[in-house]
């Protein structure tokens, strides 16, 4: 695993960067004073694994770092600190945060959180990397199947049409998933209704927000959820991009990526993400249409839905 360290004291980053390496927990690859000193570039750079950051910092604390960096950062965070309020923590957790250390720093403390997060990542990837193995058997098997069998099955709903879909976009298990789930029977009832443009993102994340927590949520509290929404999606949009452009660079004929990425991205996007992935071009935080992506993705669930499980994408839909 790999490690990134920010706090405003030098002997705590030395005392953490010591009981990484002696425990064999992974390695220290850097480390800064302040969170204004990185972005999700510099991260990304030196593939960064796990970044545990300091609440309270005198230019840019902890909230507004993670707050910044969480749409574009793969990888997991712990946050470091000897405040403990009620808000700060909720609102940390809602932006990201997996787990806390606090001060003052105590080994056995740093040990056994360090080592629930590399867990929990090496889980994430081995769950990853069986759902590709699973999709690409499901999808071969029901090739084999003759269509007279399969024209009768049951139709699917709305929902285990779209769970179908984040499946083959590698996003089942992510911290966005739910919040797709929750979107796209709004905009399907959006678009039952006759209306054809998608609402105003602020709004649909609010929408989602309430749907999820409920009416009596208060103003202030639908707002912050709202914007944890928000922040939530954005990164799973880089995440599908990033695994899209990732099937592309193994396989520029996989029937997953041949459909999906010009229909949910910009395909000069998906191109820029392949030359990165190769090392072939300077990482760079890329803007992702987000209308356009939850037009495409609600028109696509209707027609799973319409179709069948049995779909195939290296048929192609139409």
């Amino acid at each position: 695993m790999n490690f990134f360290i920010i706090d405003d004291t030098a002997t705590i980053r030395g005392m953490l960067s010591n009981i990484i390496e002696e425990e064999g927990l992974g390695s220290v690859v850097g480390e800064a004073a302040d969170g204004a000193e990185v972005d999700a570039d510099n991260l990304a750079m030196l593939d960064v694994d796990i970044l545990m950051i300091d609440l309270l910092m005198p230019v840019r604390d902890g909230i507004e770092t993670v707050r910044e960096i969480a749409p574009f950062f793969h990888g997991k965070i712990i946050m470091i600190s000897q405040v403990e309020t009620k808000d700060m923590i909720s609102e940390a957790y809602s932006l990201g945060v997996e787990h806390y250390i606090t001060k003052p720093i105590n080994r056995l403390e740093v040990v056994s959180v360090i080592k629930k997060v590399s867990d929990y990542l090496v889980m994430e990837k081995s769950l990853h990397n069986i759902q590709k193995s699973l999709s690409f058997l499901t999808k071969h098997n029901r090739n084999d199947l003759p269509f007279e069998n399969t024209r009768h099955e049951k139709q699917p709903s709305f929902n285990s049409a779209a769970k179908s879909i984040l499946l083959e976009l590698g996003i089942v298990g992510k911290s966005g998933e739910k919040d797709l789930l929750d979107l796209l029977p709004i905009l399907h009832q959006w678009d039952t209704e006759g209306k054809r443009d998608i609402p105003p993102l602020k709004e649909l994340y609010e929408q989602a927000a309430k749907k999820r927590l409920g009416s009596s949520i208060t103003p202030e509290a639908l707002r912050k959820e709202g914007k944890a929404v928000e922040q939530r999606i954005r990164r799973t949009l880089q995440q599908v991009l990033e695994h899209l452009a990732s099937l592309g660079l193994t396989d520029f004929a996989n029937p997953t990526f041949e459909y999906y990425s010009s229909k949910l991205f910009d395909y000069t996007q998906v191109r820029m993400k392949m030359l990165e992935l190769e090392g072939k071009n300077q990482t760079t935080t890329t803007r992702i249409d987000i209308k356009k992506f939850f037009h495409a993705l609600l028109m696509e669930t209707k027609v799973r839905m319409r179709r069948g499980d049995h779909v195939d994408v290296s048929r192609g839909f139409f």
